[in-house]
């Protein structure tokens, strides 16, 4: 593909709310090469420090970072010892509903009269238009996202919007103001009655050669729709990773698709994702594509799994629990054992195409396991960014407080893992897997958006399903500020990370809130198209 850059500017922090139009004006114009990286566009790095041992806790597991090749047997673990720093990291004495976490970990706080993004439909799950390694495209001078969409006007409600789900899109012209300028909404993305499944969930958009597109999806279909969007149901739905090949066009007007030709791609095998039959409440879901630079030629792909095996049959093992021989503060694995933790069998799955038209795939060992410690690691994404010469792989994935298993503790928000590849011994950042989370006062016990304790911190549900950009810009969507129910965009934040260190960079924009959906896109191609 072409692209076109523009003079170079030298990259800089981005500081204050006025500069953030002329931000995204810079994110625009800076073209990454080819050479050594197909990197990541990197964050900037953390002014703080790993975090050091908390008495009274168990030291989390030493995870070495070291590379396999994707193909082997060997998946990294996300361990009870790990995840136990979470709350070894949280403050016990802070006053009831306050934020117990530390301020490097904590979004800022989104205030209660934020904007609706659309008066039509509800926004969540949000993603780019990108290319195989992750760059954000514009697209004949206009930024194009992609969202999942449900009608405010059909007499669901916001939470029974999930089995509703159609995925969308939005466009503006890359040289609009984030701060000012709203998205322009296209609508479904697909005909009626065209996808694979009647319900479309989360995925990616990788732009191909010309004006060719792949949109990788999440095909589920539900058998009692109605009964759910009544309050009932419980039928368990099928779930497929489909993809299909369509067509992007660009004029002074805006952005249109047509061409989709749809094909499933992987359905669970029961082996090493769990499928229907064995669980009805399975995780099969969240396709994101990406090359990897240490093996030119290969696309990959990553999703959200569960550990194949009937639901309940697994039981947990010492390399689950992960804690060092003689640690006087580690669980036994008859204690953890005897809670049902062992119901907890979340993992991140990874696939490799078999051919150039990525119609056709094969299963790989998960990368990643959260056995004994969260059933949900949705949406994964795979980060590389160059530190120190050398390519570092951050695994980046979204859960739940309510997800965790017995004896766990953690907020809604961004779990991370950096490695030397993109099969590797992950070692959780901040040593405890929590890279960015809602304010949360952890020493409560965990509930759910719906249905939130009062006596907790208001913005514990303010923003979910987070998607980190080049640069470490963080979006998501606004759950449920303070009582008031989103499904609009959150605003961006920033995310500095380094090492494995993360750190909520509250220079930007406003005490650390940049503008509502802010996605800046960092390639041009398409020709020259409306650039000005």
């Amino acid at each position: 593909m072409n692209t076109h850059s523009t003079p170079q500017r030298p990259r800089r922090r981005l500081r204050q709310a006025t500069a953030l139009a002329a931000a995204a004006s810079v994110a625009g114009s800076i073209l990454l090469g080819t050479p050594a990286a197909q990197a990541n566009l990197p964050a900037d790095p953390p002014s703080s420090t790993m975090p050091a041992p908390t008495p009274g806790f168990p030291l989390p597991t030493n995870h070495t970072q070291q590379a396999y090749d994707p193909a082997a047997d060997f998946t990294s673990k996300w361990t009870r010892a790990d995840a136990k720093q979470i709350m070894a990291q949280s403050n016990p004495n802070v006053a009831p509903g306050q934020n117990s976490m530390s301020p490097n970990v904590t979004m800022p706080e989104i205030p209660k009269d934020f904007p609706a993004m659309n008066d039509d439909v509800w926004v969540w799950d949000t993603w780019s238009l990108t290319d195989e390694n992750a760059n954000q495209i514009s697209y004949k001078g206009w930024d194009v996202i992609f969202s999942l969409v449900a009608d405010r006007h059909e007499g669901y409600g916001f939470d029974q919007r999930h089995w509703n789900a159609r995925i969308g899109y939005f466009f503006r012209k890359t040289n609009a103001d984030p701060a000012k300028d709203k998205w322009n909404y296209g609508g479904h993305l697909f005909l009626d009655n065209t996808s694979i499944g009647n319900t479309e969930w989360s995925g990616s958009t990788r732009l191909m050669q010309g004006n060719k597109i792949n949109v990788f999806y999440t095909a589920t279909t539900f058998y009692d729709v109605a009964e759910r969007n009544a309050g009932g149901g419980g039928i368990a739905p099928d779930a497929a990773i489909a993809k299909t090949l369509g067509n992007i066009h660009a004029n002074q007007n805006g952005v249109t698709f047509d061409g989709f030709q749809h094909t499933k791609l992987l359905e669970p095998d029961g082996k090493l994702y769990q499928n229907k039959t064995q669980n009805p409440g399975f995780a099969f879901r969240d396709p994101y594509t990406f090359a990897d630079p240490a093996h030119p030629g290969k696309t990959f792909m990553v999703f959200e799994g569960n550990t194949g095996g009937t639901r309940g049959s697994y039981k947990c093992k010492q390399e689950d629990l992960g804690y060092a021989p003689g640690d006087p503060n580690a669980e036994t694995l008859a204690q953890v054992n005897s809670t049902g933790a062992w119901y907890q069998t979340a993992n991140v799955g990874l696939a490799v195409a078999d051919n150039k038209d990525l119609t056709k795939w094969s299963f790989l060992p998960p990368i990643l396991s959260a056995n004994c410690v969260n059933d949900q690691t949705e949406r994964p994404q795979i980060f590389i960014q160059n530190e120190n010469g050398k390519n570092k792989y951050y695994l980046f994935t979204i859960s739940h407080q309510f997800t965790y298993a017995d004896g766990m503790r953690g907020p809604d928000g961004v779990y991370g893992f950096v490695g030397n590849g993109v099969r590797s011994d992950y070692q959780p950042v901040n040593n405890s897997g929590l890279a960015l989370g809602s304010p949360t006062d952890l020493n409560m016990q965990a509930n759910a958006p719906e249905g939130p304790d009062p006596r907790q911190n208001g913005r514990q549900f303010q923003a979910y399903s987070h998607y980190v950009q080049p640069g470490g810009l963080v979006q998501s969507f606004i759950d449920n500020v303070d009582g008031v129910r989103g499904g609009s965009l959150s605003p961006t934040v920033k995310m500095n990370f380094k090492a494995g260190v993360t750190q909520v960079d509250r220079s930007f924009g406003k005490n650390g809130l940049g503008p509502f959906g802010y996605l800046p896109t960092n390639v041009r191609v398409g020709g020259e198209g409306h650039y000005k």
